[in-house]
């Protein structure tokens, strides 16, 4: 199978479709058909490994029932097709019934159909993407891998998700951050707003290199927990995981900040959580109310700092994509919640990122938090990763690769500060949580020394603004309190 035969051929199939329109539509209607195929597969698998399996798809809803070509003449196609998807396969999968106690196996296929749509109109079409679907062959190796590459292609093609902040995580960044928090088999490793997976599928990738026997295999099964809001990241991720043979994909289509974070045990707990949160997105009471007063901010991202520290075991390590404005955010609800991220936690390193490592789609300047639940902060290390050289900006055609992080990876194993001569800058320094606490928990530190070129969306600009308007208007307050103090009055 040719990759880019494969990807051209499903593209001109479905661009002759008059019910797709744009590659979201594309996407949702290639991958319903992508996960049953994957799906009738591991049913195989299953089957054959467990005596007491037992398939819930209705028979004539089975794959090789219905969308596998016999060459007989008998396949559906053209206005049947149609008919039998439309009428019977959505409603069927959409109705079946589960047991409170079903396997996690079962209910992915029922929360998958939950939301999902088929939208193609022409029943020649649609048995043509079938045929084209049905050429790959998952029972060889070689062609599984190629097939991991096709899905990845799928992924890229939704790093633009929309205006409040969401959007692929590059794979490279995905890669370093699971590198550096090195999961381990027999922890679980958790994502609350996980997309399509990337954090999760660097995980799976990292910890496949240590699998030597069942009992590897039984831990990598039960590695990775998600949980996505939109129903079509879902559907992309539950795949992704199949892709990667996850024989119970935990991956949950549900929104993480529904639920008091007050109310978590200790079993709700992860050893290790990674995430790239959405941000931007504005929160209404409901689910504000669902966090101590203190720390109920507007911003999405912030609350996911706060849902982080609540489900992160003792001794649990973690690791966050966030804005630039949770930084220098200084209004209050910000303040608190680092606050007690650096009393509670230990923050031991904020690596800083270019502002063009989302680009095309974003140049919000983010930077990755690590921290552990081991303690208080002592100390803090700062690390500005630079533009390797020849680069001006990261794109579409000059992504960020991992090997861009390689001086990073290599002073992460040996700190030190680094003192940029030409600019009288640090590109890497320690702070002690007196110097963090004295600056009023405003951490930009070790930035970039020259204002990077942005073009910033009208959402993102407006965003940008209200955050540096609430750091100044704190600022003022902060000193306007220090006059009153030393004046002994109370300015009205």
């Amino acid at each position: 199978m040719s990759l880019g035969t494969f990807v051209k051929n499903i593209q001109n199939i479905m661009r002759g479709d008059s019910g797709v329109n744009g590659d979201a539509q594309r996407i949702e209607q290639l991958t319903w058909l992508l996960f049953l195929k994957i799906y009738a597969k591991k049913e195989e698998e299953w089957e054959l490994f467990d005596d007491n399996y037992k398939s819930i798809l209705p028979e004539e809803c089975k794959w090789e029932n219905w969308a596998v070509d016999k060459v007989d003449g008998k396949s559906l196609t053209e206005d049947k097709l149609l008919t039998f998807v439309n009428e019977k396969l959505f409603k069927q999968l959409k109705n079946i019934k589960l047991p409170a106690d079903a396997p996690i196996k079962h209910r992915i296929l029922k929360d998958v159909f939950a939301s999902t749509n088929q939208y193609m109109k022409d029943g020649v079409l649609l048995r043509q993407l079938i045929n084209e679907i049905n050429k790959i062959d998952f029972d060889n190796i070689k062609e599984l891998h190629a097939f991991g590459e096709i899905y990845e292609t799928i992924l890229k093609s939704l790093q633009s998700a929309g205006n409040a902040g969401e959007f692929y995580t590059p794979r490279a960044v995905t890669d370093f951050i699971v590198e550096m928090v090195n999961p381990k088999l027999g922890e679980t490793v958790a994502d609350f707003a996980c997309g399509t997976g990337g954090f999760l599928t660097s995980t799976l990738n990292h910890l496949e290199k240590n699998m030597k026997n069942t009992e590897d295999r039984a831990e990598y099964n039960n590695a990775i927990y998600g949980i996505e809001k939109k129903p079509l990241p879902h559907l992309l991720c539950v795949t992704n995981m199949l892709v990667h043979d996850i024989d119970n994909p935990a991956i949950y289509n549900a929104n993480s900040l529904e639920r008091n974070v007050r109310e978590y045990k200790d079993n709700e707990k992860f050893e290790v959580i990674l995430m790239n949160p959405p941000y931007g997105g504005a929160e209404g009471d409901a689910i504000k109310n669902n966090f101590p007063a203190d720390l109920r901010s507007s911003e999405t991202a912030d609350l996911f700092i706060s849902l982080i520290m609540y489900r992160l075991k003792e001794n649990g390590r973690a690791a966050v994509i966030i804005p630039d404005g949770f930084l220098f955010g200084l209004d209050n609800a910000k303040v608190a919640i680092k606050k007690k991220l650096f009393s509670e936690f230990n923050v031991h390193t904020i690596v800083r990122l270019p502002a063009s490592v989302f680009a095309p789609y974003t140049s919000i300047t983010t930077n990755i938090i690590f921290f552990d639940n081991t303690g208080t902060t002592k100390e803090t290390y700062f690390y500005r990763l630079d533009m390797p050289e020849g680069y001006k900006h990261f794109s579409k055609t000059k992504p960020m690769k991992l090997e861009h992080f390689a001086d990073c990876i290599k002073w992460w194993n040996d700190r030190c500060d680094i003192k940029d001569e030409e600019t009288d800058t640090y590109k890497a320094k320690v702070y002690t949580l007196e110097e963090i606490v004295n600056r009023n928990y405003d951490i930009d530190l070790c930035g970039y020394p020259t204002i990077e070129e942005e073009v910033l969306s009208p959402e993102e600009t407006i965003l940008e603004y209200k955050e540096k308007r609430a750091t100044l208007n704190s600022k003022i307050d902060k000193k306007l309190q220090e006059i009153e103090n030393i004046l002994g009055v109370k300015l009205c």
